[in-house]
């Protein structure tokens, strides 16, 4: 937008995009228009001008709107003497908004101020200077931006930098008792005015989210007595409750930082423990929201103790320290009515078990023992299914399939400590019980639940409980309850290590017969073709006089109206049973079980035209007969490394139907997608016993990739390097190798190259950089000399230089692992005769592009990588510097001098002291993660 548009042309767009009687065209006609006024140096001046007329509502929406993104993105184009005036502007509007103001306009601005407010470095103590105004703004809007304002402080988009940064946090610090007289004064003056309750505990749970304040600042303010006393007292609304609650929760979440103030901790526990009884009065009134406000309470407590309850009962002989009551209280909500309760304290059990299983000490579990079987015994009881429900439970759409899901992943990771036995004989004896009293068919269910969390920790020996429990399934009768008999199926499908035990193999053919009776009964279908996995998987050698009645299973498979990952668990448990039978057999079981899924795929090619649309899920997508081949292929497994394998042989005669099937779905990504999922199987199945597959399938994936840019095709190709590139002994096989592998590449370079050329390319075609540079990667690992001598490298390494700073996490980590094997593949290896001729390419590799690299590198990870990418530079660099270490820090300290100063808001970056710092780590360190830390906390400077 070249000149300033008048204000009525603004107010003229507006209408035209709000306004429902405008067309559709001139609506999106609007709507672009005000994007690139947005965008443009003249928004700020429209915008100010729209907020002072106030003449409708859209045009301040837009107004409040437009000034939040300018101040969040373009603070840089505003001159630094021109920032006083914006900020009394800004405050100038919030102070003509009143209760009838829309809540957006109003947070907009305060969103806007508090951007200001952390950007603008001579605006000091802004949070006092905005308390300061309690006489001239309306309290709801000061309590808004005093809100927001700590919660923007990690805004990345912002980029304030470290140094600003630690500037702010210590001036909330030190403004903190400013804000909090202010919060204090607002609860007092306007006792009865809810919102300005619950916008008052917003405000103290926002400054306690940013973690800079110390216990003993914040334990005796009033602010959070008063929170405490509307938890305590059984009036006042559920809204204000809540946001008490959340209150107090900031406060504990900063107990686990302040971890060492005993006389403290005591009096926070007490204060919370004396919560209970309005806790209990809610159990009472069944009011089911300030339960969940008081058990939110009780775990938070308990999960900030955490470590100190462990670290100072470790060191006490053998006493618990004070802080492990705080598990009681979580206790208590855990034998609440309601599972949602219990639900909320899971995070609190996997982390306390997790710690004690880091440390591994008995006496410290035995000391937390108690608090988890008790926890157990909550989540039997939580588990029981209601006695009145009719049919099976609903995994896909019940919430309380999914609750107990959950417990069964808690049961398996905290039962260590009470013994998986000791629970397993538990459950059993409540099962023995049920003949000679009232035990009812949704206890003893709950029960085989339990058991079948625990039934892989159950030491295969073991012959005294899980015999008699096997047996019981066995002969259940048939009018048993129908979960009954689901989870007993589930279970035995757990026990398939125990089953598997040489001990206890006379059990495996009643088993299948009970699994092949309930089979055949469509509620129990899904979970017994799941329990046949795992026992085909687990009992293989066994299962192999069983194969041909599990073929049989196969043919009537899809009469069973089974998911299809249910029908492809079955699969997998044939297919790895057909890898164990002899070798005879292996042809004819392999087209047998594959032929079942070649051919409806091979009917849909010929029966259906392009422009047919399949229904996903269903037997008319080729999709449910590519999973289907893909997890046999995946399973199968060759006896020799020869030819004439029976596996090989029958594998590579499928490559025709499978190239028909490729071709008829070119145009179709889903398709081609999942295909080339089950090339891969194929490939990576047959390869080490012959290259018949090699040449076919490059030339015909190099084919359709001129045609159609679908990346899935470059994975392929990596796979054929992976697979083809460096296996054979006999020299004229890999030189024919090498030689259809490069023409592949040669194939693949210029439409590749052609998507990356346009304009934010490697942006928008991720998959397609990642799969190209890991196609890459291979051949540097493969076929290192071939490839450095081969012409395309050159382009190949220039685009990497520019892609290093592409955020996308699989397409960086292809580049930088492209970039580091091509640095390796210089270094001494054993298996390479071409070592120093190598060394020689990449080393002049390495003086062509190595500045161009750090530079990039650099600027990458300050202002484009997200943290967790920066060790890949790190290897990078370090690689680098094995090469040439003088030239590579010499590079460096250049690439560090390009860098700003001083960011858009004129606030100094990085000091000269901190870039030395950093230049100075990688003249000594000791490790890796020395200069990750180094490059992740210079980074911060920039961020």
């Amino acid at each position: 937008m070249e000149d300033s548009p008048s204000i009525e042309t603004v107010y003229e767009a507006i209408y035209a995009l709000y306004n429902q009687n405008t067309n559709p065209t001139e609506k999106q006609q609007a709507s672009n228009w005000l994007n690139e006024m947005q965008k443009s140096v003249y928004a700020w001046k429209i915008a100010d001008e729209l907020l002072a007329r106030k003449v409708d509502l859209n045009s301040c929406y837009l107004a409040a709107q437009t000034m939040r993104s300018k101040l969040q993105n373009s603070f840089h184009e505003l001159p630094q003497d021109s920032h006083a005036s914006l900020r009394d502007a800004l405050l100038n509007h919030l102070s003509k908004l009143d209760d009838t103001t829309d809540g957006v306009i109003a947070t907009q601005l305060c969103v806007a101020l508090a951007h200001l407010a952390l950007q603008m470095g001579s605006w000091k103590n802004a949070a006092v200077d905005i308390a300061s105004r309690y006489n001239s703004l309306k309290t709801c809007f000061i309590l808004e931006l005093l809100t927001v304002l700590p919660e923007e402080v990690n805004s990345r988009t912002l980029r304030l930098g470290a140094n600003r940064r630690s500037e702010i946090y210590t001036e909330f610090s030190d403004n903190l008792p400013a804000v909090n007289q202010l919060l204090e004064l607002c609860l007092t003056s306007e006792a009865n005015d809810e919102r300005i309750k619950i916008r008052s505990y917003k405000c103290f749970a926002s400054w306690l989210n940013i973690r800079s304040v110390s216990l003993s600042q914040v334990w005796h303010s009033n602010v959070l007595s008063n929170a405490f006393n509307v938890l305590c007292s059984f009036d006042g609304s559920n809204m204000v409750q809540e946001a008490a609650a959340d209150a107090v929760i900031a406060f504990l979440q900063n107990l686990e930082d302040n971890n060492n103030q005993d006389e403290i901790q005591i009096e926070i526990l007490n204060s919370v423990s004396r919560l209970e009884q309005a806790y209990m009065m809610s159990v009472t009134n069944e009011d089911l929201d300030r339960t969940v406000n008081y058990c939110r309470i009780f775990t938070e407590l308990a999960e900030s103790l955490v470590m100190t309850m462990i670290n100072k009962s470790l060191g006490s002989n053998g006493l618990p320290h004070f802080s492990i009551k705080a598990l009681d209280s979580v206790i208590l909500c855990a034998n609440h009515h309601d599972y949602e309760v219990l639900l909320i304290t899971f995070n609190l059990w996997f982390r306390l078990s997790e710690e004690l299983y880091k440390i591994n000490n008995v006496v410290l579990t035995e000391m937390f023992k108690p608090y988890f079987e008790q926890l157990i015994g909550a989540l039997y009881k939580h588990c029981m299914i209601d006695t009145d429900h009719e049919g099976l439970l609903d995994e896909g759409t019940e919430d309380f399939a999914d609750f107990r899901m959950k417990c069964s992943d808690l049961i398996k990771d905290v039962v260590f400590i009470v013994s998986s036995s000791a629970v397993f004989q538990q459950m059993y004896m409540l099962l023995q019980t049920a003949s000679v009293s009232n035990v009812t068919w949704d206890q003893m269910e709950a029960a085989l639940f339990i058991m079948q969390a625990i039934a892989r920790n159950i030491l295969p020996h073991e012959n005294e409980v899980v015999p008699k429990v096997v047996e019981a399934i066995l002969n259940m009768p048939e009018t048993v309850h129908i979960n009954m008999r689901y989870t007993s199926v589930m279970l035995l499908g757990e026990l398939c290590e125990w089953i598997s035990h040489e001990q206890h193999s006379e059990t495996l053919e009643p088993i299948l017969n009970y699994l092949q009776y309930c089979l055949r009964q469509p509620n129990l279908a899904a979970v017994t073709a799941k329990s046949l996995h795992s026992i085909c998987t687990t009992c293989r050698h066994h299962m192999v006089k069983h194969l041909s009645g599990l073929i049989e299973i196969l043919k009537v498979v899809d009469m069973l109206n089974l998911p299809n990952d249910v029908a492809i668990g079955l699969l997998k448990g044939v297919a790895v049973i057909v890898a164990e039978v002899p070798e005879e057999h292996v042809y004819k079981a392999i087209k047998e079980i594959c032929g079942r899924q070649l051919s409806p795929l091979l009917a849909l090619v010929e029966s259906t035209s392009e422009k047919t649309v399949p229904e996903t899920n269903t037997s008319t997508d080729p999709i449910y007969w590519l999973d289907r081949l893909s997890a046999i292929l995946r399973h199968l497994a060759t006896k020799t490394n020869n030819e004439k394998d029976p596996c090989v042989v029958a594998i590579v005669e499928m490559w025709p139907s499978m190239s028909k099937i490729c071709t008829r779905y070119k145009t179709d990504s889903r398709i081609t997608e999942h295909f080339c999922r089950c090339l891969r199987f194929m490939i990576r199945l047959v390869s080490r016993s012959t290259t018949a597959l090699l040449a076919p399938v490059a030339q015909q994936m190099a084919y359709l990739y001129k045609e159609h840019h679908h990346s899935c095709y470059l994975y392929i190709g990596s796979i054929l390097v992976d697979e083809y590139g460096s296996k054979y002994d006999n020299p004229l096989v890999m030189t024919q190798c090498h030689s259809l592998l490069l023409e592949m590449i040669d194939a693949f370079i210029e439409p590749a190259f052609r998507l990356f050329s346009e304009k934010d390319g490697l942006r928008n075609y991720p998959d397609t950089v990642d799969d190209f540079f890991r196609l890459a990667c291979r051949f540097i690992q493969k076929l290192p000399m071939p490839f450095l001598q081969s012409p395309v490298l050159e382009v190949i390494i220039r685009c990497s230089i520019t892609a290093v700073s592409l955020d996308h996490k699989e397409a960086n980590a292809s580049v930088m692992k492209f970039l580091l094997d091509l640095l390796l593949c210089g270094k001494s290896r054993k298996d390479s005769i071409n070592n120093e001729e190598c060394r020689q390419y990449v080393t002049s590799i390495v003086n062509s592009i190595g500045e161009q690299l750090v530079d990039n590198l650099i600027q990458a990870s300050v202002f484009s990588l997200q943290t967790y990418m920066l060790p890949d530079v790190i290897d990078v660099l370090i690689e680098l510097m094995a090469y040439d270490k003088v030239q590579t820090l010499r590079w460096l300290n250049g690439a560090v001098e390009k860098l700003p100063k001083q960011n858009s808001a004129g606030l100094v970056t990085a000091t000269n002291e901190q870039c030395l710092q950093f230049l100075n780590s990688f003249h000594s360190y000791e490790n890796d993660g020395e200069l990750c830390r180094s490059l992740r906390e210079f980074s911060r400077y920039f961020r």
